[in-house]
C-alpha cells in the first residue's frame, strides 16, 4: 500500500456527540467527519467496532465479536425515520452526561428502544426493507449465522459460553440445530440489529467519502475467549478437547515491569496455515468490506508470540512461539490484492519484528510520550521519525499530552522545550506542530490533545476495569477555531 503524507484525528465512534448518552452514527458522526473536513484532515481513525460487555469493562478490545458491529452505536432518529420506531418511543429519554457514557444506563435505554424497533419491523415493515434484511442476512451468513445465535444463547444463560451445557459448549450439530429452533425469534432480532448497524454504518462511509476522509480502523490481533470467534470456529484456537485455552496470550516480564496475563486465547496456526488462513480472511474481509485502512494492535504476535499456560496466573510462565507472519502477509495479500495496514511495534521491537514490519513496508508508530527528551538521537522526538511510520501524539491507551506534561519533572520538561522549541504556554499545540512537522508519512493526533484537555480527559488506563472508554466531546467542542488552527498546520507542513 502507497501512502501519501496526510493527517487525521483519532477519537472513537463512542466519543463523538449523539442525544442518547453514547455516540453513534447518527448527526454526531457528521458532525465530527464535518469538522475533519473543515480542519483540512483526511482521516479519522477509531477503536474497534465490535459489541461491548460489562463483564468486559466495556472495551472495545475485548469484545463479543470482530465482524458484528456494537448494537449501542445504532442511531436511534434514523430508525425513527425508517417508521421502525416513532417519537414516543424515544420517550423519556434519560438525563444522560454530554460528556461521559454510562454504559448501564445507555444499554438499558437503547436495547430496549431496539426490541421495539424490531417488533414494529417484523409486524409493519415494507417488502423492500424485508427484502434488504434478506440480502444482509444471505450476504454475511458467514459470520451472522454463528454470531446471531450466540447472542441469543448468551441471553438465554448469562454466563460465558465455556459454562454453557456440554452439546452447546462443544457445538454438537443436533443441539446446535435444536437451539437455532428454539430461539429462532431471538435470532432474527440479532440479525435485524445487525443489518440496523450495517446500513448506518455504510451510510456514514458514503458520507466520510464525499467529504474526502479516509476510515482507519483497529485489529486487535486476539479475540476474547468469551466470543462468537472462539466458539464458532474452535479450530482456529489453541484448545483442549473441551474446547478450552491450553495457553493464554500476554507479554513476558522485563526489568521494567512483571509482564501482562492478557488471558486471550491463542491460535492454531498449523491448522490455519493448512486451511489457508480462512477465518483470518473472513475476518480481514469483514473488516475491509467496512473501513480503508487498519492499525494491527501488538504486530509482534504476526512475528512470534508469549504463550502462557492456561492454569497459570504468572505472565513469567510462558515462552516465546514462532508465528507464521511472513507466510500469512503473503497469502492475505495474494487474497486480498493489498495490505492496507498500519501496525503497533511498540515493545519488543526486536531484528525480527523489524524484518516482518519492513519486508511489507508496513508503518510502525511513533509516539512522543515515550520519548526520552534528553537523551540525543531517542526515536521517539519527532524530529527523528522515519517517513514510514506514524506519528501521534497520544493514543487511546497514553495519557493526553497535557496531562503527561503535568507530570514531567522540570529537567526532562526543559529538555522536551528544547528539543520541539517550545515555551510551555501551548503545549498541546506545540506537540501537534512537532508531529505534524516530521518525516512521519501520517500524522495523527486526538480530540482530547486538540482541546488541550488533562489526564482526567484519557480515554483508557491499561490494567485498571473501572472509568474507561467513556470520554466524550460535544457539538461546541467541535469549534471551528480549532478546526481553522490545525487547518493551519496541516496546510504549513504540506499535510493533506
Amino acid at each position: 500500500m502507497r501512502l501519501s503524507r496526510q493527517s487525521g484525528v483519532f477519537m472513537h465512534v463512542t466519543s463523538v456527540p449523539g442525544p442518547h448518552g453514547i455516540g453513534d452514527l447518527g448527526d454526531g458522526a457528521r458532525a465530527f467527519v464535518d469538522f475533519l473536513a473543515d480542519a483540512e484532515q483526511s482521516m479519522w481513525q477509531f477503536c474497534p467496532l465490535g459489541p461491548t460487555e460489562p463483564a468486559m469493562a466495556n472495551s472495545p478490545y475485548q469484545s463479543t465479536s470482530s465482524f458484528a458491529g456494537n448494537p449501542l452505536l445504532i442511531d436511534l432518529t434514523d430508525l425513527v425515520a425508517r417508521g421502525w420506531l416513532t417519537d414516543a418511543d424515544l420517550e423519556p429519554v434519560p438525563d444522560f452526561d454530554p460528556l461521559a457514557v454510562d454504559y448501564e444506563r445507555v444499554g438499558e435505554y437503547k436495547r430496549s428502544r431496539l426490541r421495539a424497533a424490531f417488533d414494529r419491523f417484523e409486524a409493519e415493515a415494507t417488502e423492500d426493507d424485508r427484502a434488504a434484511l434478506d440480502a444482509f442476512r444471505e450476504r454475511e451468513a458467514g459470520w451472522l449465522d454463528d454470531y446471531a445465535l450466540f447472542a441469543a444463547l448468551k441471553d438465554e444463560f448469562r454466563r460465558a459460553w465455556i459454562d454453557w451445557p456440554t452439546e452447546l459448549k462443544t457445538r454438537d450439530p443436533d443441539a446446535l440445530a435444536d437451539a437455532r429452533a428454539e430461539y429462532a425469534d431471538e435470532i432474527r432480532y440479532r440479525e435485524f440489529v445487525q443489518f440496523c448497524f450495517d446500513e448506518q454504518w455504510r451510510a456514514l462511509a458514503d458520507y466520510a467519502d464525499e467529504k474526502g476522509i479516509t476510515l482507519v480502523g483497529d485489529l486487535p490481533i486476539y479475540v476474547a475467549l468469551d466470543s462468537a470467534d472462539v466458539w464458532a470456529a474452535p479450530e482456529a484456537f489453541d484448545l483442549t478437547e473441551s474446547n478450552e485455552p491450553a495457553v493464554v496470550a500476554g507479554v513476558p516480564p522485563n526489568p521494567d515491569d512483571a509482564g501482562q496475563r492478557w488471558g486471550n486465547p491463542l491460535y492454531d496456526w498449523e491448522t490455519l496455515r493448512e486451511d489457508g488462513y480462512g477465518w483470518w480472511l473472513d475476518r480481514l474481509r469483514r473488516l475491509f468490506d467496512l473501513v480503508d485502512v487498519t492499525r494491527i494492535d501488538h504486530f509482534k504476535g504476526f512475528d512470534e508470540f508469549w504463550a502462557i499456560d492456561a492454569d497459570s496466573d504468572d505472565p513469567g510462565d510462558g515462552e516465546w512461539r514462532d508465528a507464521p507472519g511472513h507466510d500469512f502477509f503473503e497469502t492475505v495479500e495474494r487474497e486480498l490484492d493489498d495490505l492496507p495496514f498500519v501496525v503497533e511495534d511498540l515493545g519488543f521491537l526486536d531484528a525480527s519484528l523489524v524484518d516482518l514490519r519492513d519486508r511489507f513496508a508496513f508503518p510502525g508508530m511513533r509516539v512522543p510520550q515515550y520519548a526520552d527528551w534528553c537523551r540525543e538521537g531517542d526515536m521517539y522526538q519527532p524530529m527523528h521519525y522515519p517517513e514510514s511510520s506514524v506519528a501521534y501524539t497520544s493514543t487511546h491507551d497514553t495519557d493526553t499530552f497535557v496531562g503527561y506534561y503535568r507530570d514531567l519533572d522540570d529537567r526532562t520538561r526543559d529538555c522536551l522545550h528544547y528539543n520541539i522549541g517550545a515555551d510551555g504556554s501551548e503545549i498541546h499545540w506545540s506537540i501537534i506542530d512537532a508531529v505534524w512537522n516530521s518525516a512521519s508519512v501520517l500524522a495523527f493526533t486526538t480530540t482530547q490533545d486538540l482541546l488541550g484537555l488533562g489526564s482526567d480527559a484519557r480515554f483508557n488506563t491499561p490494567g485498571t476495569q473501572t472509568g474507561n472508554w467513556e470520554w466524550r466531546v460535544t457539538r461546541e467542542g467541535l469549534d471551528d477555531g480549532v478546526a481553522d488552527r490545525l487547518a493551519s498546520l496541516t496546510d504549513l507542513h504540506i499535510r493533506n
